[in-house]
Order: C-alpha cells, then sequence, then structure tokens
C-alpha cells in the first residue's frame, strides 16, 4: 500500500472544505434569490376593489363572498401567457369535477383601454376557459388600486411591431382567495394544470376539516 503524504492529505482536506463553503454559498444564493420578499404577507394579499363586470354590473369583492376566488391579472390582446394561463385553470378546474364549482375564476384586465366590458364578454366565453370566468374592467385608477391590493405590477409597452400597437407587462400569478377574501396561496403560469389541481383539491380538503 502507498503511504500518503500528510501534506497531500491535509491539501486535499483543505480543497474539500473550499468546495463545499463555496457549495454552501451557492446554494444561500440560489435559495435568497427566490424566496419571496419578506415584506409580502397573507394579510398584503388581496383587499377592496370596484370595478365593472363583463355584464356591465358594477361588482366590488364583496359580491364574491362565500365563494373562494381565483384571482388573475391579464387582457384580451394577451398573445400568449394569459389565454395559455386561463387554459390550464380551466384544465385543473375540470379535474376537480363537481368540486370545481366552488371556485370563482376571475380576470381582471389590465387593460381598460381596449377591454371594455363589451369586449372582455367576447373574451370569457373563449373556448377552453373556465365555464364561470367573470372579466372585471374599470377606470385607470380602479385597476391600479386593484392591483396595488393584490400586489400586481403592470405597466404599458410599445409594440410598433404589433398589430395592437402596445402591450401590457403584468405579473402573472393565479390568487387564490378564500370565501372570505382572503389570500391562501399563489399559482404561476408555470405551474401544469395538475398541480393547480392538486392545490385546489388540498385546498378544499383543508377547508373540509376546518368547517368540522
Amino acid at each position: 500500500m502507498t503511504k500518503q503524504n500528510p501534506y497531500q492529505a491535509a491539501r486535499l482536506i483543505l480543497w474539500i472544505a473550499v468546495v463545499a463553503l463555496a457549495a454552501g454559498l451557492l446554494g444561500y444564493r440560489i435559495v435568497s434569490v427566490t424566496r419571496p420578499a419578506p415584506a409580502a404577507s397573507a394579510a398584503d394579499v388581496g383587499g377592496p376593489f370596484t370595478l365593472t363586470a363583463h355584464t356591465g354590473a358594477r361588482v366590488t369583492e364583496a359580491d364574491f363572498r362565500g365563494r373562494p376566488m381565483l384571482v388573475f391579472f391579464g387582457f384580451t390582446y394577451c398573445p400568449d401567457v394569459c389565454p395559455l394561463t386561463l387554459q390550464k385553470l380551466s384544465i385543473a378546474l375540470d379535474a376537480l369535477d363537481a368540486d370545481g364549482d366552488a371556485f370563482q375564476p376571475i380576470m381582471i384586465s389590465v387593460d381598460p383601454e381596449r377591454d371594455t366590458p363589451e369586449a372582455l364578454a367576447a373574451y370569457v366565453d373563449s373556448n377552453g376557459f373556465p365555464d364561470q370566468l367573470i372579466g372585471l374592467t374599470g377606470s385607470l385608477d380602479e385597476i391600479r388600486a386593484a392591483a396595488k391590493a393584490y400586489r400586481v405590477h403592470f405597466e404599458k409597452s410599445e409594440d410598433p411591431d404589433s398589430t395592437a400597437s402596445y402591450t401590457v407587462d403584468h405579473t402573472s400569478i393565479i390568487y387564490l382567495m378564500d370565501d372570505e377574501g382572503r389570500f391562501v396561496k399563489p399559482f404561476t403560469h408555470a405551474q401544469t394544470p395538475a398541480q393547480i389541481a392538486e392545490g385546489l383539491r388540498t385546498y378544499l380538503n383543508e377547508r373540509g376539516r376546518g368547517a368540522g
């Protein structure tokens, strides 16, 4: 057996320690970057709003009490993320069978300039979207107030290559709110319909145990 040089062994141990430390720091960096901002808590998400439904009726958050909401901010001219997210939500709700009827899906427009109640009425009836989807719009100030309550960022961005002349960059999260309008959890557009369905099923099970 070859005898190991003590200096080489010590250097090997030191090298392993450095690698382990670097890996630990890298892991901490990844976690710290992806972790939600500490200022954001359940109490910070959601709140009062007054908007106009795609039916033309004026509504507030109080009109949805007694039924958990699935709130999404988007716009009808959105070419990809919005329709894809709504289609995923529809598949997830269908996977719950009758339990899917417990939820009220809502899309709040971040493009009130183009998203009139009439435009939203045609949009929410699109094939592949949730059957009970409600579209909400309003003045720019009303939309801003709702977005602020839900910690949603949106910004108009000129797009000369688009026939619509501009697009709207926005937060693409579905917010699950309980039947009292309190924040429960978010779903991102990157999640699969199965993952969304599982999250909704877990919520219903936990709500059922709480009621018991």
